[in-house]
């Protein structure tokens, strides 16, 4: 949680400070823009190697390795100064670590945690991540606005970030002395096998379509917060509180939902609440210029949409057995970065004022599509065990022929 909380708030930490940021490397909102896309462009070439060496090498020297990426390039990039060349490649050198964080969200959950809690698990470990973003957008701006310099801010954020690696290394572990649930229920088939499973299975790309939505609209915002609001004459201290308002319930989201869809084992049903209910809370955030609906608002927006991510990821997790928890939670997450595309859109469908409505709404319709993806889904059958055997009973309807 710690590494994964480090790794958001480094993609995140321009954000809220967009303007300034410009004006300290000398280059356009757009070069600023991209220091965040940077991470998931690099993610999307990476991501299926990152979850084949998740799952042959393990997840402690896997994700030890991309949190010492991070920790390194972090660092790296406060020591940059006010070179943006520097500051790319430094970007780009954090990015290639995030997909070993991120790719490993359903791997820790499926070793350590009984299946009833898979999916809280999967919960935490997103909370973490949304806690790093939320930090991101309050301190930053406090942050350069008593430093005055944002290469200082950045070299802050780079020590921690190295200090929460150092902090993986020296205790993650691969299992756990005890194995959460009865012998044999935990194997899942090879990496290629897997793979080919999850992507012939018509209810995995579903939720891929989903999920690409989801962090489509979440990426977008999070990355043009500022921009968005400044047309409302709203400044980087009121769109780093917007942004982190929305984080907030996120968080929230992200322990109450899933733990209720572990609870009633259900999925279907909760993805549906979730994306359904983000919709009305996103056309406040499109119009509303009054500060406490703005807030209201990302509260609603970052509460239903960000929570349905880990019930999403779970849920492939189910569908797609015996596929390896990282190859599935891999693959969901490649098309989630591919998700840049709709980032630079919204950039390039601004008005003539800046405004960012039209892209806002086109994110509403996109909602309202995925509503109508989710009904086709069916929830995943629950794995049980056999009471006089160690040996699982897999339900034939949940295997792909």
């Amino acid at each position: 949680m710690f590494v994964n909380l480090m790794v958001q708030l480094l993609w995140i930490s321009y954000s809220p400070v967009t303007g300034a940021a410009a004006q300290f490397y000398h280059v356009t909102d757009l070069k600023i823009g991209f220091l965040a896309m940077t991470f998931m462009i690099v993610f999307i070439p990476l991501s299926i190697p990152v979850s084949w060496a998740i799952d042959t090498y393990g997840f402690r020297k896997s994700v030890g390795f991309g949190a010492l990426l991070m920790g390194i390039f972090a660092v790296t990039r406060g020591l940059a100064g006010t070179n943006y060349t520097w500051v790319v490649i430094c970007t780009i050198g954090i990015g290639i670590g995030q997909p070993f964080l991120m790719n490993s969200w359903t791997t820790l959950p499926a070793r350590w945690f009984e299946k009833e809690f898979r999916a809280t698990a999967v919960g935490l470990v997103t909370l973490s991540g949304l806690i790093g973003i939320a930090l991101g957008m309050v301190i930053t701006p406090m942050l350069v606005a008593s430093t005055g310099n944002l290469a200082t801010v950045q070299l802050i954020y780079g020590a921690i970030a190295a200090l929460s690696a150092v902090l993986f290394i020296i205790f993650a572990r691969d299992n756990p002395p005890t194995p959460p649930c009865a012998e044999g229920s935990e194997v899942r088939a090879l990496v290629l096998d897997g793979l080919k499973s999850a992507v012939k299975n018509k209810m995995f790309w579903l939720l891929v379509f989903i999920q690409f939505l989801g962090m489509a609209i979440f990426n977008g915002l999070t990355t043009w917060i500022e921009p968005i609001v400044r047309g409302r004459n709203f400044g980087s201290s009121e769109a780093g509180d917007l942004g982190a308002l929305m984080l907030v319930g996120g968080i929230v989201g992200a322990i109450v939902l899933p733990a209720l869809s572990d609870r009633q084992h259900k999925r279907k049903r909760f993805l549906f609440i979730g994306v359904l209910l983000a919709i009305p809370f996103l056309i406040g955030v499109t119009f509303a210029r009054s500060l406490p609906i703005l807030l209201l608002s990302s509260f609603g927006l970052g509460f239903f949409l960000i929570s349905a991510s880990p019930i999403a990821m779970q849920f492939a997790t189910e569908i797609t057995y015996p596929t390896p928890e990282g190859t599935s939670n891999g693959l969901l997450q490649l098309f989630g970065q591919a998700s840049v595309v709709f980032v630079y859109l919204m950039d390039a469908m601004k008005t003539k004022d800046g405004s960012f409505t039209p892209s806002l709404l086109l994110a509403a319709v996109l909602l309202l599509v995925a509503t109508g993806v989710i009904s086709f889904l069916k929830d995943p059958k629950i794995i049980l065990t056999d009471p006089e055997s160690s040996v699982p009973v897999i339900e034939a309807e949940n295997l792909v022929e």
